[in-house]
């Protein structure tokens, strides 16, 4: 036997003797921290990728055409394998794409609960929930711009912090604003109480803007405090939620400047410790201290360096993680938390989209605690059932509701009070009283067409209203509009960049703004089915590049806009399937790689067993409106695409694409009925790897 052989065989018999060992411990598992399912879950990851990594080498990968040698998977890998390809058990970060800077976490019961700092974005502070800690919702917004005179209404300013938190009884939210505040409510889902601003003291000093809560074993909660370079400081809070005892100094922490700012503190506690993690600054750095008991004495204290294990990803593009929020336990007895940090890989610059937060685990070696490291692909997720919340993505709106969505926000206050819902109904209209309006959601991909139906009255020849692409500042902005008056016109402008066409004669105007990663293209229509293009495409690099000044420590919002009078908007899709879905656009898959291939780039399969992408966010039109899908790809040998929404156990087959075998080529197929907005799942077939190529993917208003 070859020592390549010997490998694998000592894995099968490693795996064989695991399973043994683990069926004989299965009544005593109350001797381990982490539960059966976690348990198996990792050692699914390990075998597979081990076993997966003996047969690349004992069987070799020869890669002719993008195709892939197949080879039979032995009963290991299968039952190794099956985990991830049958189910939805692993996630690509960022789980909260865009801009979510500052984040909070907070563990009630069975569910998770995330705010950070909202800055001048209005309605302030929206309140996320999740039961997985990957599917993220907007729940509710604590602060309404029209009873809150005590935010600064402009770009940079606004409310920051945003931790939430649970003692005494009730959900409380800590934030900063010229002071300061907390809002309380006995839900998270609101309604929150009107702000109280928290006492400032002569022993505790100014009370800052980068706080955090936390809550001992005992229930006692304490504000962590940080207020400027070097305050680092802790205070115990009473059942009115004021500052109560005596303050906790913890100054000689950053006296030196160690930890740049040390910055966005937060704290949890295991085994008797406590734990201190501090940031460096918006840049990047995370850190962590710990002590047996909550004193000022520095010599009590030890500090563990580093809190993240060394990124080894050459592919990561989430480089200098940070700003965490509190570690927590989950019941089988893993930690996790959530993190925040631009997207920049080499010259290839997200950072215009603002510090976007994602997953990770906290491992522990002993008593010292772990990041584990960013990665640029899937990572097994949480031993946690999602409640059928989709992907964080933006959301389709039709305005058929009597309130707006939690999902929008508006820059500036006057915008906030100048829409309806209810002077045309079933559709919103915007009504600027000097300059513009706009309403707006957080940018979330990189690939979409986001798609709207404009309408201006009669009485209203000057006004002009599209969609809306923006930085943090609006000082770098993307309009495709429709400008009435004498010479009616369909406007694309970006920058200097400017696209011109006149409007041909009707009532209505549909406009699509289609962004294939840095490149944005403008379409018009008089029917919503029929497009053409607005001139060349436009570079968006202005705007998705690093912006000055930390782009006002927000990011890029998509949406619509008027000004010069009122516009009424029909509909909001960001992710229009009936337009060209990317497939390398996907938010999460498994077992599928990017393949470039002559003029095209597409994914295929990786392994025997096939593999999985999901598109996020795809909107499906009205009832009955999809008829067929169409999907852009090659095959060397052919296969079968299953098309489901949702999810791949629980979610609904809408779709069974034939691949033929052949070059570039239109596959379609019949699609069942399925309307609204969906996450969309595609499905590979397995035995043979490298096979189909796919590249986009299409819905169609009626069947080839």
């Amino acid at each position: 036997m070859g020592g390549l052989d010997l490998l694998y065989s000592l894995t099968k018999h490693f795996y064989s003797l695991f399973q043994h060992l683990w069926r004989s411990l299965e009544g005593r598992a109350d001797y381990f921290v982490l539960t059966k399912n976690s348990c198996q879950m990792f050692l699914r990851v390990l075998i597979f990728v081990f076993i997966g990594l003996t047969l690349m080498i004992k069987n070799g990968f020869t890669q002719q055409s993008n195709a892939i040698r197949s080879f039979d998977p032995s009963p290991e890998e299968e039952m190794a394998a099956v985990h991830f390809y049958t189910s939805v058990n692993t996630y690509v970060n960022p789980v909260l794409p865009g801009d979510h800077p500052d984040p909070t976490l907070l563990k009630v019961g069975n569910d998770f609960y995330h705010c950070g700092s909202s800055f001048h974005f209005n309605p302030y502070l929206p309140i996320y929930h999740s039961t997985d800690l990957v599917h993220w919702k907007v729940v509710s917004r604590v602060l309404s711009p029209a009873n809150t005179n005590i935010v600064t209404d402009r770009p940079g300013a606004g409310v920051w912090q945003g931790a939430i938190t649970y003692f005494y009884g009730s959900y409380w939210i800590y934030f900063s604003s010229q002071g300061q505040w907390f809002s309380k409510a006995s839900s998270p889902a609101g309604p929150w109480s009107h702000p109280v601003r928290v006492n400032e003291n002569a022993g505790t000093g100014p009370l800052g803007y980068d706080n955090s809560i936390f809550v001992d074993d005992d229930g006692k909660p304490y504000m962590v405090i940080k207020n400027g370079q070097k305050v680092n400081r802790l205070q115990a809070l009473g059942k009115d939620g004021q500052l109560t005892d005596s303050v906790i100094d913890l100054d000689w922490m950053n006296a030196k400047l160690q930890y740049s700012w040390a910055e966005g503190p937060v704290m949890c506690k295991r085994n008797g410790y406590y734990y201190y993690f501090p940031a460096g600054d918006v840049s990047g750095g995370q850190y962590v201290l710990r002590t047996k008991e909550l004193t000022a004495d520095s010599s009590k204290w030890e500090r563990l360096g580093d809190f993240f294990k060394p990124i080894t990803d050459p592919n990561n593009t989430f480089p200098r993680p940070n700003h965490i929020s509190a570690p927590v336990q989950l019941a089988d007895g893993t930690w996790w938390t959530i993190g925040q940090s631009y997207e920049k890989h080499g010259n290839d610059d997200w950072s215009g989209m603002g510090r976007q937060t994602s997953l990770y685990r906290v491992l522990w070696e002993g008593d010292r605690p772990w990041g584990v490291a960013p990665a640029s692909g899937p990572v097994p997720k949480p031993a946690l059932d999602n409640d059928n919340t989709p992907w964080r993505s933006v959301h389709t709106d039709r305005f058929d509701t009597d309130s707006l969505g939690p999902w929008w926000h508006f820059l500036t206050k006057s915008a906030a009070a100048a829409y309806s819902l209810t002077q045309h109904k079933g559709w919103i209209r915007l009504s600027p009283d000097t300059g513009r309006t706009h309403l707006l959601q957080k940018e979330t991909d990189h690939y979409y067409s986001a798609v709207t139906q404009v309408q201006v009255t009669n009485s209203n020849a000057a006004a002009q209203g599209g969609i809306y692409l923006t930085n943090g500042k609006q000082s770098v902005v993307a309009r495709l509009y429709y400008a009435s008056g004498k010479n009616p016109r369909i406007v694309f402008q970006l920058d200097t960049a400017l696209r011109e066409l006149p409007r041909p004669k009707g009532k209505d105007v549909w406009l699509k703004l289609q962004r294939f990663e840095h490149q944005l293209t403008g379409f018009f229509s008089t029917d919503g089915k029929n497009w053409q293009q607005v001139g060349v495409p436009v570079s968006a690099v202005p705007i998705d590049k690093a912006q000055p000044d930390f782009n006002s420590w927000v990011g890029t919002s998509i949406g619509l806009f008027a000004e010069r009078g009122p516009v009424d908007f029909r509909f909001f899709v960001c992710k229009d399937g009936f337009s060209s879905l990317p497939a390398i656009g996907s938010s999460n898959y498994y077992g599928i790689s990017k393949i470039k291939q002559g003029q095209g780039t597409g994914v295929s399969t990786s392994s025997v067993h096939g593999g999985w992408l999901m598109i996020s966010g795809v909107d499906f039109g009205a009832a009955g409106e999809a008829k067929a899908v169409e999907i852009t790809g090659n095959a060397t040998r052919g296969g079968q695409l299953e098309l489901l929404t949702d999810d791949l156990e629980k979610g609904k087959q809408v779709a069974v694409v034939q691949v033929k075998p052949g070059g570039r080529l239109l596959h379609t197929g019949s699609l069942r009925q399925v309307s609204g907005q969906h996450d969309l799942f595609i499905r590979f077939p397995g035995k043979s790897p490298g096979d189909i190529m796919i590249e986009s993917v299409r819905l169609l208003r009626q069947e080839k």
